[in-house]
């Protein structure tokens, strides 16, 4: 029996109501659609178990893959020998704060649930994150942001689990935010939860502006077939579907994976996908947009092979 299979026994006894799937294809899980079988997912429900979960693994010597709602990650076609814990059951979302202008959300409330949430108690700030399709603790991590407004402009405080020095607290400049990264990326901490600070205003107004920036999207971005959104950061020369355009890489194809013809920094998956077709159409895009402008492509998407 090998430390991952001892780690699942030691889990499924100390927790008997952890739930905890065997074999679990990662494709279910990304908006890709595209992943092979995990040996093992776990689902916490709560902070506590959580952490209690991060220990056991750490006993074993297992170092786990954190994933919220899976659209930022592109999973291998094979079999995956790695434990998976799955946040999205940490998901509540409460009103916090001496005014009432703060929201408290678990890792893996999902970011339109929660700036529904704001619009529906008048509060704005948050407009810009309703169509991003993440869960909020991965937005953290990544700093996520869309319409020139990142999370660095809401977030005031976050907790996050260490395995070997627990749970902690970060506050403002603390979070190391800058562009798709905070103190928290290429780390081993898990986000438990952040609060956010907003700023009252009219619910309509707010309404409104949520469903401008959703016709925006819907016009600009392919978001009826599977992908994992933004490929590529934003490099410091250009902009990254520019680039890819004036290459004259739309729509460049291989397999089931494709530049998007409606948003050049969009790969997606037309059906069938596999891991190799979009690493192949990745590898490709890369290799053009440099050959060309002499620019080097960072990936956003996360790869778990």
């Amino acid at each position: 029996m090998d430390a991952l299979s001892r780690a699942i026994d030691a889990v499924a006894e100390k927790q008997p109501g952890m739930e905890i799937r065997l074999d679990e294809p990662m494709r279910n899980h990304t908006s890709f659609k595209i992943g092979g079988p995990v040996r093992a997912m776990f689902f916490p429900g709560d902070a506590a178990s959580l952490a209690e979960l991060c220990e056991i693994l750490g006993e074993h010597g297992i170092i786990p893959v954190f994933m919220g709602n899976g659209s930022n990650i592109l999973a291998c076609d094979k079999q995956l020998k790695i434990a998976v814990v799955n946040m999205l059951k940490l998901n509540s979302v409460e009103l916090t704060g001496t005014e009432y202008q703060e929201i408290t959300a678990g890792a893996g409330a999902l970011l339109s649930r929660i700036a529904d949430f704001a619009c529906e108690r008048g509060l704005t700030g948050l407009e810009f994150a309703h169509g991003i399709p993440g869960s909020f603790g991965g937005a953290v991590v990544m700093n996520a942001g869309a319409y020139d407004r990142e999370m660095k402009n809401v977030v005031l405080s976050t907790t996050a689990f260490n395995t070997k020095t627990g749970k902690y607290t970060v506050t403002g400049a603390q979070h190391d935010f800058s562009y798709r990264h905070s103190r928290f990326s290429n780390t081993d901490d898990v986000v438990l939860s952040s609060v956010v600070r907003l700023q009252n205003g009219d619910r309509e107004t707010i309404k409104q502006k949520m469903d401008e920036l959703t016709v925006r999207r819907h016009k600009s971005q392919p978001l009826d077939i599977p992908s994992a959104g933004s490929t590529f950061k934003r490099p410091k020369e250009g902009y990254t579907a520019a680039l890819i355009e004036q290459a004259g890489l739309k729509g460049f194809t291989v397999g089931g994976a494709a530049v998007s013809e409606k948003h050049a920094g969009f790969i997606v998956n037309h059906g069938g996908a596999s891991f190799r077709d979009v690493m192949d159409v990745i590898e490709h895009v890369r290799k053009v947009v440099f050959k060309e402008f002499s620019v080097e492509l960072e990936l956003e998407v996360k790869i778990i092979s």
